[in-house]
């Protein structure tokens, strides 16, 4: 929260080159099915939240786009890819799983319906395991060693460190 009872959001991309933070209420969480979504995000839908420009700031970079349609372009970070914006003339949003909690911001209502997969309704139904359940089956878990930037505003500015070159 702000001094002003404001909540802050925060968030940004894989690797750290792209971070935002949002001053005030967002808008409608939705997750979206179109066709244009699954693709721009290469996943099963879109989770994304709409907000208020004059309360967002680029904290570090910012977004390279991709025109969509005629009316929407799509932010996402040069250097890894991550999607980040979905705008139109409606307004911006951005993409819930880029927020440095994501969990704080639940999906009200979804689009693009008529391309909806017809599995996803079943996600939830699948057996589950955690990563780590995993590790003695596939080997290189257990010596994982992440290069995502951390959930939470730096001052390294030495965001991709990657193996040694």
């Amino acid at each position: 929260m702000t001094l002003d009872n404001k909540p802050v959001y925060t968030g940004g991309c894989q690797c750290g080159a792209v971070r935002f933070r949002i001053e005030g209420a967002l808008g409608n969480a939705s997750i979206c099915h179109c066709r244009m979504c699954q693709k721009a995000f290469g996943s099963f839908y879109a989770p994304l939240v709409s907000f208020d420009w004059a309360a967002h700031a680029w904290t570090r970079g910012a977004p390279a786009y991709f025109q969509s349609s005629n009316h929407v372009r799509r932010g996402f970070c040069a250097a890894c890819g991550t999607p980040l914006t979905y705008e139109s003339p409606s307004g911006p949003a951005l993409a819930i799983g880029a927020f440095d909690d994501p969990g704080a911001i639940a999906p009200e209502i979804q689009f693009g319906t008529e391309a909806k997969l017809a599995f996803v309704d079943r996600l939830a139904a699948l057996p589950t395991r955690e990563t780590m359940e995993d590790a003695a089956d596939v080997g290189f878990l257990a010596d994982l060693v992440s290069y995502q930037h951390p959930d939470h505003d730096t001052d390294d500015t030495d965001f991709r460190k990657g193996p040694a070159a």
